[in-house]
């Protein structure tokens, strides 16, 4: 009688954790698809604006070579739409929030075109699919560790906000030697909140029901932090690495 109801207690858990994982999965499905989507709308942004000249002078002035009123919003309001949708998504309807998300992937695109001005495209590639590999790899090691990151999510938080600050001081600056050590402490810490990130939103997953509003909410915030850290490491890793033209 006893082992029986042991055994009972026992299925009981791992049927809990059979769901919570099928809820996470289902979660993060939704997660990476919405990424997919950011990724896909700011890859094709590039390309028009890369091969068509009439675009590309909208965000480079022709005659003086520098960046032109709507070139400095592409630079700029990437961190806004940001903000305004991670610390206002339970104020924001589902349709606007996917509007604002659609509306960042499509700035990002346009800034990533002047990424090709300096730049080789062969370099840009290669740097691309070399983050994404890196990108993967930490995200699957998010996934699958039994070890607790939030500590360490919250020190590469601060390693963030640092590398945002010292970034657009040195807009203004210009020093190459300080953009190399921002690219390379970039790299750790966004490698280091693919993992968080990834650990966290299984976290989250597991416990939201499926379908449901917040859910659907949530799955588009999940994406683009995700996105973020992808773009911000790819960067990094291009300033480093990246062959000028």
């Amino acid at each position: 009688m006893e082992n029986n109801k042991l055994n009972f207690t026992y299925d009981n858990v791992i049927e809990a954790e059979d769901l919570d994982s099928i809820a996470s999965r289902r979660f993060l499905s939704g997660v990476f698809t919405w990424m997919f989507v950011a990724l896909a709308i700011s890859a094709l942004t590039t390309y028009l604006f890369t091969t068509n000249a009439t675009l590309l002078q909208l965000i480079v002035d022709p005659t003086t070579g520098g960046l032109s009123g709507l070139g400095y919003i592409a630079m700029f309001s990437p961190l806004v739409f940001a903000m305004v949708m991670q610390f206002g998504y339970n104020r924001l309807s589902y349709p606007i929030l996917i509007a604002l998300f659609i509306s960042y992937a499509t700035v990002i695109g346009i800034s990533l075109s002047l990424v090709f001005l300096a730049y080789t495209a062969a370099s840009v590639l290669g740097v691309f699919i070399t983050s994404s590999l890196v990108f993967a790899v930490m995200a699957v090691a998010g996934y699958y560790t039994h070890q607790d990151l939030t500590k360490m999510g919250q020190i590469l938080w601060i390693g963030m906000i640092g590398i945002v600050i010292g970034s657009f001081v040195n807009y203004f600056i210009g020093s190459s030697q300080f953009d190399y050590i921002i690219s390379y402490v970039g790299v750790v810490v966004f490698v280091g909140l693919t993992a968080y990130y990834m650990q966290t939103l299984k976290r989250i997953g597991a416990g939201i029901e499926y379908g449901s509003a917040s859910g659907k909410k949530l799955a588009i915030i999940g994406a683009l932090v995700l996105y973020i850290t992808l773009i911000n490491l790819f960067l990094s890793l291009l300033r480093i690495f990246g062959r000028r033209r």
